[in-house]
């Protein structure tokens, strides 16, 4: 990446920045390879952010089946976690999860896990096999303690779970059904839209050498990170993420040596990403010490108040920048982590440099979050989001602590504990997000000529702009 004009003296934003387009040969967006540029070949560089509201199971599956990976938090015990890896694991790769309950079930039961799912219905099984669909249509003026079997719809439209997203597109467009239902010996497997159908045929699942979904595991840097970071291994996390607010610290070096020590006695390759750093300085001593990926942010996420707090932190783009030549220097990559809130700061993130970029409070507010679905008084819904320093982590974390010890915890935060996070009419779905995403990042490739993200990261050329030419950017969506 060069800039087109002298860089400046100080350090830059995603907002302080813009690309120009260049003369290009890449005629199709479909023409753009997105896969990772930080040795773990994700089909999609993108990471969902390690946080405890965002980071489940759902939004693994969901992530990984388009090419992401996302890491579950480290304040869950070792054994929830374990659980957790094992039910992406064991989930399909094309067809979707679905949210079974029995013929018994009460309407208003089954309408509470609808938001589970950005497809916005229950199937209903009976002995393992599907007899049934249930959705707001078919429960529009039923009493809240009817019986699902006495409301649900029996159209039904099942295929073989070999069935290829073609064919059941094919099928769901004739049929003008709105589902399709994988079936293996007669026993429900799995669940596709016709928008799932379409999005499995241009998107390539990130799947481990089993063939399974990939997900990762944070690890803090506590004094049994050792024994976390095997036992996670041992579960089939596919990535560790150490992960603390000041990555640049003994307590991080030493804990990072433990695992890439016991990593290389077992003959593991699983990658070891660390951080946070800002800095060429701690992104060095970060690989020096074992890591493979450094996450590079100090304050830019929307739940982070460190810099308002502390002063501490460094604008990101400038971050990206120099972390991720440092870290080509040694043959390592980075993962550009927080501030990013439009399609074009993750094209910036990756034309910076950074081999992965990780995404948290803006996944905060889609279906797949591990957060409960709520509705304002407005009647528009939301999500729970919490900053991983907030006294709401910290009060999660310290649990296993004496009251006295928890209590003086509780007095240092640096996140912002309680924040809603609107989900969008139009992308209430990580997938819809993940849509608008790529369609911007294979964008940007294409005005930039380049055909990969290695090449994207070298072809493109960054200005520096004025608040002003940023806002002359927005579009209105009212006329002035």
């Amino acid at each position: 990446m060069r800039f087109l004009n002298p860089k400046p003296g100080y350090d830059l934003t995603y907002d302080d920045v813009f690309m120009t387009p260049r003369r290009s040969s890449v005629t199709s967006r479909l023409d753009v390879d997105l896969t990772s540029t930080d040795g773990l070949g994700l089909p999609l560089p993108l990471v969902v952010a390690n946080m405890t509201a965002i980071s489940g199971r759902r939004m693994a599956e969901t992530v990984a089946r388009r090419g992401g990976v996302a890491i579950i938090p480290q304040d869950l015990p070792t054994g929830i976690v374990a659980q957790t890896i094992g039910k992406v694991k064991a989930a399909h790769t094309v067809f979707d999860t679905p949210v079974r309950v029995s013929p018994t079930t009460t309407v208003g039961e089954a309408l509470s896990l609808l938001p589970k799912r950005a497809h916005g219905l229950v199937v209903v099984v009976d002995d393992g096999a599907p007899v049934g669909l249930l959705g707001p249509t078919e429960a529009a003026g039923l009493d809240r303690f009817v019986q699902v079997h006495e409301a649900m719809s029996t159209d039904l439209t099942i295929v073989d779970e070999t069935a290829t997203p073609a064919e059941v597109f094919e099928l769901l467009s004739t049929r003008r059904h709105r589902v399709a239902l994988a079936v293996q010996d007669g026993k429900l497997t799995g669940l596709m839209t016709v928008k799932g159908a379409l999005r499995a045929t241009l998107y390539t699942p990130a799947l481990d050498a089993d063939g399974r979904l990939r997900v990762g595991a944070a690890v803090g840097i506590s004094k049994d990170v050792g024994r976390r970071a095997s036992d996670l291994v041992d579960a089939g996390a596919d990535v560790l993420v150490m992960d603390t607010a000041h990555g640049h610290q003994e307590r991080m070096l030493e804990g990072l040596a433990v695992v890439r020590a016991m990593l290389d006695a077992r003959g593991s390759t699983v990658p070891v990403v660390a951080g946070n750093v800002v800095t060429a300085e701690g992104t060095a001593d970060l690989i020096e010490a074992g890591a493979d990926v450094i996450k590079v942010g100090v304050g830019p996420g929307a739940m982070c108040t460190t810099r308002m707090q502390t002063g501490v932190g460094r604008p990101q783009f400038s971050s990206v920048l120099e972390c991720a030549a440092e870290a080509r220097e040694a043959g390592r990559a980075i993962w550009a982590d927080g501030g990013v809130r439009h399609p074009r700061d993750v094209a910036l993130a990756l034309a910076g440099g950074a081999g992965a970029v990780m995404i948290g409070s803006w996944f905060a507010g889609t279906h797949e979050s591990a957060g409960d679905l709520v509705t304002d008084h407005e009647g528009r819904r939301y999500k729970e989001s919490f900053g991983m320093a907030s006294a709401r982590a910290v009060r999660a974390r310290t649990q296993q602590q004496s009251p006295y010890e928890r209590a003086r915890a509780s007095l240092f935060e640096e996140g912002i504990s309680h924040s809603r996070m609107y989900l969008d009419p139009e992308r209430p779905g990580v997938e819809d997000l993940i849509d608008f995403i790529v369609s911007g990042v294979r964008s940007s490739c294409t005005y930039a000529g380049a055909r990969t993200l290695a090449e994207f990261s070298e072809n493109a050329v960054v200005g520096v702009q004025s608040a002003s030419g940023f806002n002359e950017g927005r579009p209105l969506h009212v006329s002035w």
